[in-house]
């Protein structure tokens, strides 16, 4: 059995009842003015299903107001459903199979994918990573096509995605401009605890940054060199860097510049979770719906560029 046919995929009440079990699992919260269990609910004809009235402020709210699914004109199990075809694949999804599979306008799926993403997006008030006798590997990569594949031949334009891993832990990935000491220090500083080991490549960007952490381990890739007695190795992040780069040539084939960081917090979050069930992951990234409503304008805008 698919697991598309649970009902939350395919039926707005049973999706509006689930969701409203897991919003509002500590119960009922207005979200205008935060009052807890003191509403009710709306039961005239001309009411919508799932409407409520808040007893103190006297407006009325239903579980998607607040979130990315407010205001939405598609209905809330068709969201739910595309969330689970974008968290159960682990290479991805392109819009363009998604809306064969759904039947939707291939626009309307495009700029629901990425409101989903941009939901996925990870806090940026996260602790630091690592932490003493742990190891944090750092790297970074281009996206990009190859210039063999160029009507003219011509240099691809490619785009830099640094990525932090902590060995049997998560990932934080960061499009950057360019792969200076200037940019990755601050970046490194902020999100890895001092205590931690740091490994990196034999790139001479890291020797000063290292410094300030309690070791700083490389390998020569230049020389072929990889792993050096099971513990001086990046392979956690190439292993990351290969799912991310598979996803984009074999599913997305061209990544715009300005939704890189959109597709990296996907893939983010997909290997943060990985030791979930898909339905686990989907529903774990409900946490992520409050407070991020992309605007198509927003979204059309950068496209454009």
């Amino acid at each position: 059995m698919s697991a598309l046919s649970n009902p939350i995929f395919q039926d707005e009440t049973a999706a509006r009842e689930w969701l409203e079990t897991r919003v509002w699992k500590d119960g009922r919260k207005c979200p205008h003015c935060g009052v807890i269990d003191q509403s009710t609910l709306m039961k005239g004809e001309s009411h919508r299903a799932g409407l409520y009235q808040c007893n103190a402020c006297r407006k009325p709210f239903t579980v998607t107001v607040g979130t990315l699914y407010e205001s939405s004109k598609i209905p809330l199990h068709t969201w739910l459903a595309v969330t689970h075809l974008m968290m159960s694949s682990k290479k991805g999804m392109s819009a363009l199979q998604i809306s064969r599979m759904i039947d939707r306008p291939y626009k309307t799926v495009w700029f629901m994918c990425h409101r989903i993403r941009e939901s996925l997006k990870a806090s940026p008030d996260l602790a630091p990573m690592g932490g003493q006798n742990k190891v944090v590997e750092a790297d970074e990569t281009y996206v990009g096509g190859k210039a063999k594949n160029r009507a003219h031949r011509e240099p691809a334009p490619k785009q830099a995605v640094f990525s932090l891993v902590e060995r049997d832990g998560n990932v934080r990935s960061f499009h950057i401009a360019t792969v200076s000491s200037k940019t990755l220090r601050p970046i490194i500083n902020e999100n890895v605890c001092k205590s931690s080991a740091l490994m990196t490549d034999e790139s001479a960007i890291y020797p000063k940054i290292g410094a300030a952490f309690s070791l700083h381990g490389t390998v020569n890739h230049s020389a072929n060199e990889y792993a050096r007695a099971y513990f001086w190795h990046t392979n956690s992040v190439e292993g990351y860097f290969s799912l991310l780069k598979r996803a984009v040539f074999g599913t997305f084939h061209h990544v715009s510049e300005a939704h890189l960081h959109r597709y990296t917090a996907e893939q983010d979050f997909k290997f943060n979770t990985r030791k979930m069930t898909d339905f686990e992951r989907t529903t774990l990234s409900l946490d992520g719906i409050f407070g991020k409503r992309l605007t198509y304008r927003r979204a059309g805008e950068a496209r454009a560029n």
